[in-house]
């Protein structure tokens, strides 16, 4: 039997702090545009090394589905960054045999996110084509943007944002009393088609605790796929890193 993993509730896990700390970055941005806001994790390098990832793969063409437009979606979005940077990089990089499209939303349950990252790409990617759309991942019952992109999505991204939910520690009555962390792979899963690729990253849990809260329950057909390395460190004569990203596959 697997142990149940938990952490300490922080009010990083609630709506309200988002909603104030974006306010905070749309009013830095308003007076100066440089400030796009923070890049989360941007210590540990991890947004170059899942976007470096990604171009790897797509340019040995190691992906598992064949179509000519690639659509990503990014779990909870927060300023955009990632999928600003991913847009860049993929003009500059992608170096593969096939010629592709590619198409960038992205999700978080903060308005406030979503109308900075709208506002950044107005200003910054006017020629350019991002959706961003304000999204409860949890919500269970008339989750519209979950019927309406049911099996869409090539690459789904998470940076941080699995983190955030297992900060709430709340039951959630729609889901028989689970908390967040173990509906969200359920959830996410329904944006997924055959083959596609959910790639998250986290520094509240290790691999081996990550890929348990993903695959525990076995009817989202989620198993690993592949994985980053980061620098590791060793104590106590355990091997361990403060940061993980696995890919995994709807199968």
């Amino acid at each position: 039997m697997t142990e149940e993993i938990r952490l300490n509730s922080s009010k990083l896990g609630t709506q309200e702090y988002w909603n104030e700390f974006y306010k905070r970055e749309i009013n830095n941005f308003q007076e100066n545009e440089e400030d796009t806001g923070e890049c989360w994790f941007d210590d540990s390098d991890a947004e170059n090394k899942m976007i470096q990832f990604i171009l790897d793969k797509l340019n040995e063409d190691e992906f598992p589905f064949t179509h000519e437009e690639i659509k990503f979606l990014d779990l909870g979005t927060g300023n955009g960054h990632l999928l600003f940077q991913l847009h860049e990089d993929l003009e500059e990089e992608y170096e593969g045999q096939r010629e592709l499209k590619f198409g960038f939303t992205g999700v978080d349950y903060s308005p406030d996110s979503v109308e900075f990252s709208r506002e950044i790409a107005a200003k910054k990617y006017p020629e350019s084509s991002f959706s961003f759309d304000q999204v409860d991942l949890l919500a269970k019952h008339n989750n519209t943007f979950l019927l309406d992109h049911k099996q869409q999505f090539d690459i789904l991204l998470d940076k941080g944002t699995l983190d955030a939910i297992a900060l709430n520690q709340d039951p959630l009555p729609d889901f028989e009393g689970k908390i967040g962390m173990d509906a969200y792979a359920d959830q996410v899963s329904q944006l997924m088609h055959s083959n596609s690729i959910l790639l998250i990253t986290s520094c509240n849990f290790t691999e081996e605790e990550l890929i348990q809260i993903i695959t525990s329950n076995k009817s989202n057909s989620l198993s690993v796929w592949g994985k980053i390395n980061y620098p590791s460190f060793q104590f106590g004569g355990a091997k361990g890193s403060t940061i993980c990203s696995i890919a995994f596959i709807k199968n």
